[in-house]
């Protein structure tokens, strides 16, 4: 295991603190388990992303056809 230094300003801190203290866990625990957390679901974000390409690719999709397709979809949304 590795010892880093990392600077929050205070507010953060205070916040960390606090849900650190809730939670019954030490501030390095803590902060572990949002750097696994983020590092997890921006890996799942990108999984889906690829995925997303690829069956747009197998479908003849381009781009602005998906851009075109959420613009639909959101304006049916609002109404």
């Amino acid at each position: 295991m590795s010892t880093v230094n990392i600077s929050f300003n205070s507010d953060l801190l205070r916040q960390i603190d606090k849900v650190a203290q809730e939670e019954s866990r030490s501030r390095s625990e803590l902060i572990r388990e949002a750097a696994r957390s983020y590092i997890e679901r921006k890996s799942r974000w990108g999984q889906i992303f690829k995925l997303g390409t690829r069956i747009a690719q197998s479908k003849g999709l381009k781009p602005e056809d998906i851009e075109n397709e959420i613009t639909s979809f959101r304006k049916q949304r609002r109404r």
